[in-house]
């Protein structure tokens, strides 16, 4: 069986929080790829973002990992991307509802609001919790959609 491969990138702000979020995954079973960066020197979100949004709008990957200061940033450049749903998590309880509801397929953490452990669990979660599918599924089409229908 072949291991789910997982591009993970974050600016800066990110930087510290990726290479233990890479650690977990590893542990976890995934191959991960680090798209950068690769020190805590300044940087643009968006250099790292697009590249794991390009695997996923592609179908090269399932499922991304971008983390930045705030979230926002990361989420804004991703979600930029057709099928990409970049969710910014900061609980648990956040990314279990983004995958449950809105079939999350890129976690984007803010890196200044919540500890390492903290970032593990919510990785743990997101990658744990399927997507629920029935009333959400229509819901998700919409996305899509430029009109209003």
């Amino acid at each position: 069986m072949t291991r789910e491969r997982i591009p993970i990138g974050a600016d800066h702000a990110g930087f510290e929080l990726k290479e233990t979020l890479k650690a977990a995954l590893g542990a976890l079973g995934y191959d991960v790829e680090d798209v950068g960066t690769h020190t805590a020197a300044s940087t643009d979100y968006a250099d790292y973002a697009h590249p794991v949004a390009r695997e996923v709008e592609t179908g090269q990957a399932q499922r991304g990992v971008l983390i930045c200061g705030t979230g926002l940033g990361m989420s804004y450049a991703a979600n930029r991307h057709p099928h990409v749903r970049a969710a910014v998590a900061w609980s648990q309880e956040i990314a279990a509802l983004a995958r449950l509801h809105n079939n999350a397929n890129i976690l984007v953490l803010p890196a200044r609001f919540v500890t390492a452990e903290q970032g593990v669990d919510i990785l743990k979660t997101w990658l744990d919790t399927p997507f629920e599918g029935g009333r959400h599924e229509r819901r998700i089409e919409k996305i899509e959609r430029e009109e209003e229908q």
